[in-house]
């Protein structure tokens, strides 16, 4: 079982990050590691995505329904794949300066070997797929003033 928490404040709005976060069509342009992925079903305020993650000569690809609140937080519920649970949640909180981004995850692999080979890197990995969304944000948010950059266009929650 591995389990990673951290809370980070960045300058942008919670709609802003919010709509970066669910913007999962997107993801191989900016996370390390995903090599594919694909929304493949939409509905009111939830998505099922699949995702194909690798490494070398790993790849595992896995499926996840994902629970839209916006613009406050997004659940991501692993649905199949090589995980035996995974549980990750993203909450976006208007703060003086910009907004406080709190990245929750949980999860356990089916498989001895992955479970142990990820336990080596775990945080290290985390904090480096973190780093790469709030990396994304400076990119795409850099020249807009924080209340008025135009949303991207993903699939909006009722």
């Amino acid at each position: 079982m591995h389990h990673h928490k951290e809370t980070r404040l960045l300058p942008y709005t919670p709609t802003q990050m919010f709509y970066l976060v669910a913007d999962i069509d997107k993801y191989c342009d900016f996370l390390p590691w995903c090599t594919s992925a694909k929304v493949v079903e939409r509905k009111d305020g939830e998505l099922t995505a699949d995702l194909v993650i690798g490494y070398g000569p790993l790849h595992e690809t896995y499926t996840s329904r994902v629970i839209l609140e916006r613009p406050k937080r997004i659940e991501v519920v692993g649905v199949k794949g090589p995980f035996r649970y995974l549980d990750n949640v993203w909450e976006f909180a208007k703060a003086k300066d910009g907004c406080n981004v709190t990245f929750n995850i949980d999860f356990a692999f089916k498989s001895f070997l992955l479970q142990t080979m990820m336990g080596a890197v775990f945080h290290r990995a985390v904090a480096h797929m973190v780093t790469a969304f709030e990396d994304r944000a400076r990119t795409q948010y850099a020249s807009a003033p924080k209340r008025s950059r135009r949303e991207p266009s993903v699939a909006r929650a009722k």
